[in-house]
């Protein structure tokens, strides 16, 4: 029996965990076999404050685990496999084994929706991101691409005006789906052009990215297109398989919030990606797991634990 089980260990859960167990809550951390989040696709790390001369995203996730660590976070290198939030103390499964506690913080996080092309993943952190906020400062003067329609895409692609040349967002259909005034500010910046009717099927480059494989949809023409990066702006998805069933989620797929990180289970309370689909930055997920933290340990002060 746990006072606390923690499910996530990017910067979300790493924070919950400190925090919980600063507070003596002694939380165990079911960290996943993928442990330490997106960030640990993540090569350099500029805006996380307290690093002026940037860091990368594995090396920020390990500082968090061993700060955790040495406040008295149990870990648990493997991925739940199964949770039942029906009944108290809830019930974690890891593989054959059950796991038991008065509270629970979830932190799963989420994955950027990719295209799906071998040398995308190859060529991720060497021009390929799905994250212009936090990659866009490292390609200053470039040409770059933006793949989507919608107000992520526009925003991405705005954003880079900031450091790019010039930036090319390619859509597979021949009108956006992005709000009107994301339309309108996309369309009315200089910098910015669009590709219609088109979708990327290959990304060139040997040690990064020098360029993208355009396919015209209504044509079947492809022809190359040099750029610099290529950013991926087609949406997110919530880690929450788990939890269908157990929690009310929002339409969108993200976990529903009610009063700060409170779930629709009491005792079950939430943090970072898995419900934020607004921010997805490092620091706004470590200050829901701080929140998230709090909020469990008012809640197990009020069982008298």
């Amino acid at each position: 029996m746990e006072k606390l089980i923690i499910l996530g260990s990017g910067p979300a859960g790493l924070t919950a965990a400190i925090y919980s167990a600063r507070a003596e809550l002694s939380p165990l951390c079911i960290a996943g076999y993928q442990a330490g989040g997106q960030l640990m696709i993540t090569t350099d790390v500029e805006n996380y404050p307290g690093f002026p001369e940037g860091i990368s995203g594995p090396e920020l996730m390990e500082r968090f685990r061993k700060q955790a660590e040495r406040f008295g976070t149990k870990f648990i290198d493997k991925d739940a496999s199964e949770v039942d939030f029906s009944k108290r103390p809830f019930r974690v499964r890891v593989e054959d084994k059950d796991y038991f506690a008065q509270a629970v913080i979830i932190a799963t996080g989420a994955e950027a929706k990719w295209l799906g092309l071998e040398n995308e993943k190859r060529l991720q952190n060497r021009g390929v991101s799905a994250c212009a906020t936090c990659d866009g400062a490292f390609f200053k003067g470039q040409v770059l691409c933006v793949v989507g329609g919608g107000d992520t895409a526009m925003e991405e692609a705005i954003f880079l005006t900031r450091y790019a040349q010039h930036v090319y967002v390619i859509h597979r259909r021949d009108k956006l789906r992005a709000s009107k005034i994301m339309q309108q500010k996309a369309k009315n910046n200089p910098k910015i052009s669009f590709i219609w009717d088109t979708e990327v099927v290959d990304v060139l480059g040997e040690e990064k990215v020098e360029g993208v494989r355009l396919r015209n949809k209504k044509t079947g023409e492809e022809k190359d297109f040099p750029c610099g990066g290529l950013f991926i702006a087609i949406g997110h998805s919530p880690s929450v398989e788990l939890f269908r069933g157990q929690l009310q989620l929002q339409p969108n797929g993200y976990i529903q919030v009610f009063e700060r990180t409170r779930t629709s289970v009491e005792g079950v309370f939430v943090a970072g990606d898995v419900h934020d689909f607004h921010y997805r930055q490092a620091i706004t997920a470590a200050g829901f797991g701080c929140m998230a933290a709090l909020d469990a340990e008012k809640y197990l002060e009020s069982l008298s634990l």
